[in-house]
């Protein structure tokens, strides 16, 4: 799969890969099916307010999937933030990896407590933190490194937040679709497995080539 392969491309690959029954319970879980929906129309208003096409639908991330993006932080240190974090499982990783703190931010309360349960389970529930919390209003400016598994309209705005808050030495790791903008400083994994990592350094200074170059043009 090419790196502008449509996004319709990538979702079709995803319907057709088999989660098992593991999975369908997550998923399940994730949208809270007919509680969830009575939630979010009854007893929790608010969340109507979010625009359909930044509502991300849940989909667990495979294994494959983990593996790159761990694989694209390696020789990384310090603290990790995970936005829009599901079910848990990259913080929980990256947790098992050496980064602390692990902090996963993910608006949907149900997926925040399956999060927490797998915490649990594998006994590492004091030591990560998944908060209920809008990703756009989170403080981006000393994290450094940020992992994203987001639907292509969300990447498409969320650059700009990443761009106007996190520091120079920040990396962003990009799973199941790139950033549509930004020119990756490494690629692991193939198909829909594959994740793209981003240097804040690079994508600046590549922004003030192309502002030196439009004002030379001019």
């Amino acid at each position: 799969m090419d790196d502008d392969d449509a996004p319709e491309e990538v979702f079709a690959e995803l319907k057709t890969r088999p989660i098992g029954g593991w999975g369908v319970a997550q998923i399940g879980a994730g949208t809270g099916l007919a509680v969830y929906a009575m939630w979010v129309g009854i007893l929790q208003p608010g969340f109507r307010k979010v625009p359909l096409r930044l509502q991300v639908p849940y989909i667990p991330a495979s294994k494959a999937q983990v593996q790159n993006v761990m694989t694209l932080l390696r020789g990384r240190k310090g603290g990790l933030v995970d936005l829009g974090s599901g079910d848990g499982r990259i913080v929980l990783e990256a947790h098992q990896r050496g980064f602390s703190p692990a902090v996963g931010y993910e608006l949907n309360p149900w997926l925040v407590q399956l999060a927490r349960f797998h915490a649990w389970r594998a006994g590492h529930h004091e030591k990560v933190s998944y908060r209920r919390e809008d990703l756009w209003k989170v403080d981006l400016t000393k994290c450094k490194n940020i992992t994203v598994f987001l639907a292509p309209s969300v990447l498409s705005l969320l650059q700009e937040k990443l761009q106007a808050e996190l520091p120079d030495d920040a990396l962003v790791v990009a799973g199941r679709f790139p950033l549509p903008d930004w020119k990756p400083c490494r690629i692991e994994g193939q198909g829909v497995d594959r994740a793209w990592a981003y240097s804040m350094q690079a994508q600046r200074q590549n922004i003030g080539k192309e502002n030196n170059n439009s004002i030379t043009t001019e």
